[in-house]
């Protein structure tokens, strides 16, 4: 549906595109994009598939693609310091700027480019000339935009992987203010990616408050007497400086003289944009113009859904799938004795799964084999490369396939996900369709006389292509050497399964289910009515109206939030709220893991999950179907839940924990001389921490005071900021900030590695773990503080988690491979985070958990020894 069917506009809109913070965007949506001279061509390629994506799903009548002149402008001249610390932009991204601009003028759109003003300037005066003319669609993320908000103006912006709408009815939901009250906000709580300092110490919060009373600056300079005296104080120092910070956030309204018509868009130039195309090897974008001869105008098509989970699949960063018309059927080869396949030995064959039979690709010819799996193994053993969509699918329904060495595997969704780890679409169907609009050059060589139907073919190109791509992004040993050797144990897992006790789990549910039911008539007594628990409205009504409880967050459509992050905010102001968590974690237990998880065993008595690759951008694996790595673990309800799996009859389990991973893959990353001499003395890290932090020996230090320490350690390592961490730790706000910024102080070394891992991302746009995962971070740039402040903890916790995955993986590979283990009968039948669980006889278990515990410690070498803590038993509790 295009955006004028979803808004019911009654005339065709305008789009005025900030090009400057798409041209960003485009070029660390991806970095390794070059022409064979190597010429950068990433920021043009996806800008120019971003506008054919626009054309295609919208058919806009009407298009402004604005970009930032050379600076200064006049916000320079009112304030030095204006954009003072963004740093210069990329080389690889100034290079690009020209092309853009004569691909924007082929395509038929008009460019503006600001003189003296910003684009946003440009689009402000714009919007504010033609919105009583026609609808006004804003393309662009930055937040000073939202001032431009009215009845007939919308803003389409990039929310992370999403694309998200805003109107005046939205934006005047979410934020509680007019849009001509923005510049006066902004003033207020200042900008830091623009370098404007605000009223020091008043956020977002603060601000509203004050706007509350006070909803103007005028307003405020005339009234601040009335306010608090301890916001008098901060605001009545500034009151002279936040005028100036409105000039530079408020939007010019008078500049840009065109008229509408000169916004038309006009008929593409096909020709030229072809020969454009061929001049920077973008020829992947070619079958996305339309033909030169007959009409080269935009051509209009069914609209594209509005919204996508990936940035690059979304109107503003990608162009839909453009796959030739195919007029003849595509030739395929039966083949029933495989003595009839060309010879394979060293040579790069293509395979695909289709229901019962093997498509194959093999010198430029479609085969296709109906027979079993094990005689195919065994003819495919002498290849080079297999390409697959996925080894694990394969393994999964056939051991035979075990024939083939892991070095003789190339598996596409894989390396789609090694190249973009937040896509979350691996299937094969997508990467098959992807070889006709993405604008890889070696793509488009692999797949240029390629049959759109073909599958065995088209596995053997997108690997010629992606191979290319791999190695340029030195991605292609981690997936040889991590990836693909680890699928086997994933699959032996998977298949071993883990063993659970009926008895012990119907014992649990019923426990469980008394409490449930005795909480239930204590939360309704304290509501004084019955209602439904699990109605999020009822509970709404219940605490907001009725017990008068002061709301802590909104959901997106706009109700009061009654969401477990809601609730631990506003625990302390009625006890009710405390017995609902509890309900909930409860409830939980019962409906997600005490009721489903017995009926989900096979006849064996073993529940078999199934562990993902490709489910998250830092490299851990996930488990589904069911999902056995989010199982309580602590309290006493992790330890009742874990009780309820078993080892097999005559049998034990050996869990191995990593101790502290993360924090030792910290030390080995930073060198921060604390961390390295307390891991290398074999000291508690926590209490060493907290030793530094409370200025007292850590024999003296207190439960307590560790408790902080251990929560300040691991949270910084995800990001935690001052809000999170008075929550976790229940203490003001200014006690958080104060703990944190003691920590940095004592561990001067961490907090210089932490900024160089953001400076290095932001140069790079991506950031690498030890074994050299990658993970693109584009929102480091983006002018939404949020968005970016999000990216730099993403940047840290993927080095250091990642790498703290890719250790796990090391370790299971060699586990899985490990001779005396076999020997000694033991077999891993589970993975949780930092944890391996293994199975094996009563009589050798002690040996096998002892040889897994030199496999894990000794499997890569930091700066600090890797320890596992190892338990037996009977049990998953009592072993862990």
């Amino acid at each position: 549906m295009s955006l004028k069917q979803e808004l019911n506009l009654d005339r065709e809109p305008i789009f005025l595109i900030d090009g400057t913070a798409l041209f960003y965007r485009a070029f660390y949506a991806r970095a390794d994009l070059k022409r064979a001279d190597g010429f950068p061509t990433n920021a043009i390629n996806t800008t120019i598939r971003s506008l054919l994506n626009l054309l295609k799903k919208e058919s806009p009548s009407h298009v402004g693609f604005i970009m930032d002149g050379r600076p200064p402008t006049f916000r320079n001249e009112l304030y030095d310091q204006y954009k003072a610390n963004r740093p210069p932009m990329p080389e690889a991204l100034a290079q690009q700027i020209d092309p853009v601009r004569e691909a924007v003028q082929l395509m038929g759109l008009r460019l503006l480019v600001s003189d003296g003003v910003e684009a946003d300037d440009c689009i402000a005066s714009l919007t504010h000339r033609f919105k009583n003319e026609r609808p006004v669609i804003i393309v662009g993320s930055d937040k000073d935009l939202k001032q431009c908000l009215d009845t007939n103006v919308f803003m389409l912006s990039q929310s992370g992987r999403k694309e998200k709408l805003t109107s005046l009815e939205s934006f005047t939901e979410e934020e509680g203010l007019a849009p001509q009250q923005w510049p006066d906000f902004q003033a207020l709580i200042g900008d830091s990616a623009d370098n404007i300092p605000g009223i020091p110490k008043v956020g977002p919060v603060t601000a509203r408050k004050i706007m509350a009373e006070l909803p103007t600056l005028e307003a405020i300079r005339d009234g601040y007497e009335t306010l608090p005296p301890k916001l008098r104080e901060k605001v009545e120092p500034e009151l002279d400086n936040i005028f100036l910070y409105r000039k530079l956030t408020r939007m010019r309204l008078d500049c840009c003289p065109q008229a509408m018509d000169e916004f038309k868009v006009s008929a593409m130039d096909a020709q030229g944009l072809r020969d454009f195309l061929e001049t920077y090897e973008l020829r992947g974008l070619m079958r996305s113009i339309p033909a030169p001869q007959g009409n080269s105008s935009p051509t209009k098509t069914k609209a594209a859904s509005k919204t996508s989970g990936n940035a690059m699949q979304g109107m503003l960063l990608d162009v839909g799938v453009v796959a030739p018309v195919a007029t003849d059927p595509i030739k395929v080869t039966a083949v029933d004795d495989l003595g009839q396949l060309p010879d394979v030995t060293d040579r790069e064959v293509g395979l695909v799964r289709k229901e019962n039979v093997f498509l194959l690709g093999l010198d430029g010819e479609e085969y296709r084999y109906a027979g079993p799996a094990e005689q195919l193994a065994s003819a495919l053993a002498p290849v080079q490369t297999i390409a697959t969509p996925s080894v694990q699918e394969l393994l999964r329904e056939d051991d035979a396939w075990l024939a083939v060495r892991s070095d003789q595997w190339f598996d596409l969704s894989l390396a789609a996900y090694l190249m973009d780890p937040e896509e979350r679409n691996y299937n094969w169907e997508r990467l098959r369709q992807s070889l006709y609009q993405d604008g890889k050059p070696q793509f488009d060589e692999a797949a240029k006389d390629l049959h759109p139907q073909a599958q065995g073919m088209a596995a053997l190109a997108y690997m010629q292509g992606m191979n290319t791509q791999m190695n340029a992004a030195h991605l292609g040993e981690l997936m040889r050497t991590l990836e693909i050797p680890l699928i086997p144990a994933l699959v032996g897992m998977e298949k071993a399964g883990i063993c659970i006790n009926d008895v012990a789990f119907t014992k649990h549910l019923g426990e469980v289910s008394e409490q449930l039911a005795g909480l239930t008539r204590t939360i309704v007594d304290m509501a004084g009515e019955p209602f439904n628990i699990r109605s999020s409205q009822q509970m709404a009504h219940i605490l907001f109206d009725k017990l008068e409880l002061k709301p802590a967050g909104k959901t997106a459509g706009g109700q009061l939030s009654t969401a477990n992050q809601v609730l631990e905010k506003i625990r302390t102001q009625h006890p009710v709220v405390e017995k609902i968590l509890e309900y909930r974690m409860l409830e939980k237990l019962r409906s997600t893991y005490l009721e489903p998880l017995p009926k989900l065993a096979g006849p064996d008595g073993r529940i078999h999950t199934h562990f993902n690759q490709l489910a998250t951008a830092t490299g851990r694996l996930s488990s589904s179907r069911p999902n056995l790595q989010n199982i309580p673990i602590r309290g006493p309800q992790g330890k009742r839940m874990r009780a309820c799996f078993t080892a097999g009859p005559n049998m034990l389990l050996a869990a191995a924990d990593y101790s502290q991973i993360e924090l030792r893959v910290l030390a080995h990353c930073s060198q921060d001389p604390e961390l390295l001499d307390a891991f290398r003395n074999d000291e508690d890290i926590h209490s060493r921490t907290a030793a530094l932090l409370e200025d007292k020996a850590a024999a003296d230090i207190t439960a307590d005071e560790r408790r902080r320490a251990k929560t300040i350690n691991f949270g910084l390592i995800y990001g935690m900021g001052p809000q999170k961490l008075a929550r976790e730790l229940k203490i003001t706000m200014n006690q958080a900030k104060e703990f944190i910024e003691r920590y940095f102080a004592k561990l001067t070394t961490l907090r210089e590695f932490y900024d160089q891992v953001v400076k290095d991302a932001t140069n790079n746009g991506f950031v690498t773990t030890l074994a050299g995962r990658r993970r693109l971070l584009p929102d480091l740039h983006s002018r939404n503080n949020m968005e970016a402040s999000q990216a730099k903890r993403q940047a840290i916790n993927t080095v250091i988690q990642g790498s703290a995955a890719d250790i796990i993986k090391m370790a299971m590979i060699k586990a899985h491979n490990d001779e005396r283990l076999r020997e000694l009968g033991a077999r891993m039948i589970l993975q949780v985070h930092d944890e391996l669980l293994i199975e094996s006889p009563v009589q050798t278990t002690e040996s096998a958990a002892k040889r897994l515990r030199e496999i894990m410690q000794d499997v890569t070498e930091l700066a600090v020894p890797l320890r596992v803590d190892m338990g037996t038993g009977r049990t998953w509790a009592d072993a862990h």
